[in-house]
């Protein structure tokens, strides 16, 4: 029996699935090795536990067909092993095994197990029970895949997101941008969830569950910028609680002034002006703030009257607060 032998990176066969089989037994590894190989499967095996999880570390494989007692280390601990390392947890397992008591069975997918099939072998058996897991297993893939490029571009627009479990309260994903606000903002790392995003979800999602609605946003305030949290959807369900994705945006007063000179031609001192305005700030409160007179910020507000085409300090807000929302609708007004 030629077993192939694992190599760093993936260089087998593009089309075919990987299988490691995992058995102490040799006469059990030869009729699925050549089973398997017959059909069109890229093969690797292991007779011991310790093998199977450096084969498993360095070769990814698609599927694992796991011998559930061998000496030392049995398969029930390897399988635990193999679903603690996130690297590995994603293969589905197949339990081998001449047990048939209910108990062991229980114990076989309580370690990470998908299925099993009992010894001795029938290799159409195998055949039929790893297609099965194995086409749920590129489902899975493909939706993580997608679901990945959707959060990437989600980052590459400024936007940031995170999925915290509840109740238990920790992140359990996040983006690369997402680490680096909370870090920032909230001087936490995952897993740890802010206390205040974990207050934010407690106090409002009684609401959200009965009446479908999306809570008010929360807004974290650092210096000139504010980093805006909204709820976007659950994600995920099941005994042990829920998952809720959370996105994230961060906005700086200097992103909005700009955007506001652009869109509403004027210049750059008109529009702290008039975006001071916006925040209900006074002539002389703006005047502080820019480090002008009074006065001065009349006539820039005198200015921007003319350009927008209205008489009143409320009607100018109005025509920016608008502005505003089209152009940066997570920013807290």
């Amino acid at each position: 029996m030629n077993a192939a032998m694992p190599r760093p990176t993936r260089e087998f066969a593009r089309n075919a699935d990987l299988v490691l089989i995992v058995d102490d037994v040799p006469d059990n590894l030869a009729v699925l090795h050549d089973a398997l190989d017959e059909s069109g499967y890229t093969v690797l095996v292991a007779t011991s536990g310790e093998a199977a999880l450096a084969r498993a570390a360095q070769a990814r494989p698609d599927i694992v067909l796991l011998d559930a007692m061998m000496p030392g280390m049995d398969g029930f601990e390897v399988a635990r092993r193999l679903k603690a390392d996130a690297a590995t947890a994603h293969i589905p397992i197949v339990f081998m095994t001449g047990l048939t008591e209910t108990e062991h069975l229980v114990a076989a997918l309580e370690a990470g197990g998908v299925d099993y099939v009992t010894k001795p072998i029938k290799p159409k058996e195998v055949l039929a029970r790893m297609n099965v897991h194995l086409q749920g297993a590129r489902r899975a893939r493909q939706e993580a895949q997608q679901a990945g490029q959707a959060r990437n571009a989600l980052d590459a627009f400024g936007y940031a997101s995170i999925t915290v479990r509840l109740p238990e309260g920790r992140i359990i994903w996040q983006t690369a941008l997402a680490r680096e606000m909370l870090q920032r903002y909230c001087d936490t790392v995952a897993p740890a969830t802010p206390p205040a995003v974990l207050d934010w979800l407690r106090r409002h999602l009684p609401d959200v569950q009965r009446a479908q609605t999306e809570p008010p946003a929360l807004s974290i305030v650092r210096g000139a910028r504010t980093l805006t949290l909204r709820l976007h959807q659950q994600t995920g369900h099941d005994d042990a609680g829920d998952d809720w994705l959370i996105i994230m945006r961060e906005v700086s007063d200097t992103s909005v002034i700009e955007a506001m000179s652009l869109s509403l031609k004027l210049t750059a001192r008109e529009a702290e002006v008039l975006y001071w305005v916006v925040k209900g700030k006074t002539n002389r409160d703006i005047g502080e703030i820019l480090g002008s007179s009074p006065a001065t910020v009349k006539k820039h507000l005198e200015r921007v009257y003319v350009k927008l085409g209205v008489e009143t300090r409320t009607a100018a807000a109005g025509v920016a607060t608008k502005r505003i929302r089209e152009l940066q609708p997570q920013f807290e007004i």
